[in-house]
């Protein structure tokens, strides 16, 4: 039963976030007073191998992103997904946390950190239950680190426990860490241009990067799981190009036909062939782990690859739509799919395309990503009453102008839901705002799926802004979805969640 929930939407969002980007296309305005600042995060891997008393280990690797606080304290979040022990396909767990990095002298770095979250997942439904508990679970960690410069290994002693579950083990854990600097500007700035002088660093410094929503299909050839129907996967895709035509992605997947609990995580490389100013070929080959449970749809430990090709056209300087085909196999279990799909991208930086100068004034894209914890009552299905759900989640907006914006909300429960571990929430939509003061009044419309299928929640709250990077919000909210079957699920919720804000510069 695998469940794993953060990534994106299906089809009718497509049209949503086509039609609202044209709301982002305003004339710069006159350049901020405030000038541009470099900021520092930092990617993290790391492997371990949990044993399971009387069942076969299960090894997680983590993805996680940490933005720096301090000079030794890191805040953020993360993914795990098991890869090649055991037969645990689409188990997934996802946590937010806090990292500790502190030199201790040369090139020797101690470690340590702490977070919790939730996830689940097993070879069968009943076998989560054992293998995952309620889905709740913590990670504590200490270790010792060496810095190679552009990057650092180590290994840590960490404690992993889900509540009520199998999983409750210390093990060593190894780990790889890749720091980066990025610049940013005052939130406030969105849609400004640059002053000349940062207009001149951001064009060095900044390189290009796409953000992609895509409806995948996957038709599977001869099934050995239960399940023998057609697969619809909402992936969201973050790529960032190292070279003028050569990228590195990460993305998450969910599904929103078929099975809504499907999910996956994948990673890899990928090459750009521009044809025209608006037409390119993209060619990508991913690796990382994903499925629903062996039962169901055999990847087995969770390995998947999958070689993907794309023929991208530009509807604007900055939004494409795309058609893809590729091949996604799970080399340890029988799982093999043709796939096809329908992507919408996002060009944040790089060459302009058809509409002149591809050295335009860099201008500033404002973002808020927020972390939250939600509570939903009256949770509802089949009229039956199911209890109270205990939530953490991801939130990011993309900001459209002063009052509109384009929220994405990943959200995945630490308590059981019908029994199981695992239940999750992936929606996306539009959101206004009142104009920017100390307190602001939000509303938002969103469009997703969570383990029973599509589902729409609207949501109106307050914001309080502490200072120009960090705000407080409080909302509350209405949840609707449908099952396959045509079952009625339905929830209340109330959230509370804390704002880092942001704008980078763009061209």
């Amino acid at each position: 039963m695998v469940k794993r929930r953060p990534a994106v939407v299906g089809l009718g969002l497509l049209g949503l976030l086509g039609s609202a980007a044209t709301l982002a296309q305003e004339a710069p305005t006159p350049t901020p007073s405030s000038p541009l600042q470099s900021s520092s995060a930092l990617i993290a891997l790391d492997y371990q191998v949990i044993r399971v008393p009387g069942d076969e280990a299960i090894d997680l690797t983590g993805f996680h992103v940490y933005q720096r606080a301090t000079d030794w304290l890191y805040l953020g979040a993360g993914v795990y997904a098991p890869l090649a022990r055991g037969a645990y396909g689409g188990f997934t767990a996802f946590d937010v946390g806090a990292h500790v990095r502190q030199r201790l002298g040369g090139p020797w770095l101690a470690t340590a950190g702490v977070s919790g979250g939730g996830g689940g997942g097993g070879r069968s439904i009943e076998q989560s239950k054992l293998l995952s508990g309620s889905g709740g679970f913590y990670k504590a960690y200490v270790g010792l680190g060496y810095d190679f410069g552009r990057f650092s290994v180590g290994a840590n002693i960490a404690k992993m426990k889900f509540s009520h579950s199998a999983i409750d083990g210390t093990q060593a854990n190894v780990f790889l860490e890749i720091p980066y600097s990025y610049l940013t500007g005052p939130f406030a700035s969105q849609g400004q241009a640059l002053a000349p002088d940062d207009a001149q660093r951001a064009t060095a410094e900044t390189g290009e990067n796409m953000l992609t929503l895509v409806a995948d299909n996957f038709i599977q050839i001869r099934p050995q799981g239960s399940f023998k129907g057609r697969l619809g996967v909402a992936d969201l895709q973050y790529a960032h190009f190292i070279a003028p035509d050569t990228y590195w992605y990460a993305g998450l997947g969910v599904g929103y036909h078929g099975l809504p609990l499907y999910n996956q995580v994948l990673g890899g490389l990928g090459q750009r062939l521009r044809l025209s100013p608006r037409t390119r070929l993209y060619a990508q080959l991913g690796v990382g782990s994903g499925g629903y449970a062996p039962e169901k749809i055999d990847t087995d430990a969770g390995l998947l690859v999958y070689p993907k090709l794309s023929a991208e056209y530009l509807l604007t300087p900055d939004w494409g739509l795309s058609l893809s085909g590729g091949y996604l196999m799970a080399p340890k279990g029988s799982s093999k799919n043709v796939t096809y799909g329908l992507a919408l991208t996002h060009h944040l930086g790089g060459p302009r395309g058809g509409w002149g100068d591809s050295f335009s004034t860099p201008t500033y894209q404002a973002f808020r990503i927020g972390l939250f914890q939600q509570t939903e009552f009256q949770v509802r299905y089949r009229d039956t009453d199911r209890g109270t759900l205990r939530m953490a989640g991801v939130q990011a907006d993309a900001m459209l102008n002063a009052h509109w914006y384009l929220p994405l909300q990943a959200a995945v429960a630490y308590s059981a839901y019908l029994g199981y571990p695992g239940y999750g929430e992936l929606l996306a939509g539009i959101g206004v705002q009142t104009p920017a003061a100390p307190l602001q009044a939000f509303g938002q419309l969103m469009g997703g799926t969570n383990v029973h299928g599509p589902a729409v929640k609207a949501s109106a709250g307050l914001r309080y802004t502490l200072n120009d990077r960090l705000a407080l919000n409080l909302n509350a909210g209405r949840t609707e979805a449908r099952s396959s079957s045509g079952q009625h699920f339905s929830a209340n919720s109330v959230g509370l969640g804390v704002d880092y804000l942001l704008a980078v510069p763009v061209r």
